[in-house]
């Protein structure tokens, strides 16, 4: 390849967010814009799919028109459009998909679809500039909880994910249970803070056939049966207690076995990704669990953390150099696994 830049404009539209971002050689973010849909579906406790769609049709072309004009660059400088095509919200990933599809075909230009997921381990890649696979990475977003060991650019293999919900998930069921709304990981966080986590023992899941599995359902279950029994005897509960009390014992499950895999694969990187990285005591159990073990610690920004179009363009670079593209045929897979094209 020549030593020309590479831009690449990107779009993520796979649940809540609309998002678009133009990105230059997969590190060099000019702009990366975000319209936000958390007021509307706050009013629901979690995203309706069906407004969700109509959301992304109104804004996804107000999106790109944005981040074009924030990098100060036109159609005409695109190499290619990278986007999401799973997993996520059927409805939601087509409007991004035909939002892509049609730049595409009218500017005769590459398109590349993107793992969602993926996006979110390369967003490690703009915020650290000497980020290089080998690495190991933990993907803790709302719908998704991973272990992924990144063996090369666009070369993963999953160590563990979750059995039933995701770390994020978990955050939101808990939240509404206490009575602090949607979205949950920002409030609990917030009430953990004037709580004590050594107030209550909840349980921390092994998943006995999977050492890196994760398992949540029954943390929240034990939550919900905490209040339920102190309602039953007509005690009250202290929610910052609770709240601090359930965020250790997900950091400790998720700490658990990260230290677990830097131990069997010997890595000396490690990262976090997803909506969830964005917890600041989970960033720092993570901060002291690799200084215990000598290894360096990388995690985005929460602004990259959360669903945005930089991270989708990051990871459409490498599959771009790498010589991948889509075609027309390319579809929505809201099922979507790591690492299959």
């Amino acid at each position: 390849m020549s030593n020309k830049d590479i831009y690449i404009l990107a779009i993520e539209s796979s649940c809540d967010e609309t998002a678009a971002a133009v990105v230059v050689n997969g590190r060099k973010v000019l702009s990366n814009v975000i319209s936000t849909q958390i007021p509307l579906h706050t009013l629901y406790g979690g995203v309706v799919p069906e407004i969700a769609s109509r959301k992304h049709i109104e804004r996804v072309n107000q999106v790109i028109e944005e981040a074009l004009k924030e990098a100060n660059c036109t159609l005409d400088d695109i190499d290619a459009i990278g986007v999401t095509y799973g997993p996520g919200l059927v409805g939601a990933l087509l409007v991004g998909l035909s939002a892509a599809k049609a730049i595409c075909f009218a500017k005769d230009i590459p398109l590349i679809g993107v793992h969602h997921i993926e996006g979110h381990i390369c967003a490690n890649y703009i915020q650290n500039v000497d980020l290089e696979p080998p690495f190991v990475c933990l993907v803790v977003s709302g719908g998704h909880t991973h272990l992924v060991r990144v063996k090369d650019y666009g070369e993963y293999e999953i160590l563990g994910r979750t059995r039933d919900d995701a770390a994020g998930e978990a955050f939101d069921k808990v939240a509404r249970a206490i009575g602090l709304g949607y979205p949950g990981g920002p409030k609990i966080e917030q009430k953990a803070k004037e709580g004590d986590p050594e107030a209550i023992a909840f349980p921390v899941a092994k998943v006995a056939d999977g050492p890196y599995d994760f398992s949540f359902s029954g943390l929240k279950s034990a939550v919900l049966n905490y209040m339920n029994g102190a309602q039953m005897k007509g005690e009250t509960v202290n929610e910052a207690d609770i709240a601090a009390s359930f965020q250790k014992a997900v950091i400790e499950a998720l700490t658990g076995n990260a230290r677990r895999a830097i131990h069997e694969f010997e890595c000396d990187k490690f990262a976090i990704a997803g909506g969830v990285a964005s917890n600041g005591t989970l960033r720092e159990a993570m901060e002291t669990m690799c200084q215990e073990e000598g290894v360096e610690f990388y995690h985005p920004d929460p602004i990259l953390c959360t669903d945005n179009a930089a991270m989708i363009g990051a990871a459409a670079y490498y599959e771009y150099v790498a010589g991948r593209r889509d075609g027309w045929d390319l579809n929505a897979i809201p099922n979507l696994p790591l690492g299959q094209r």
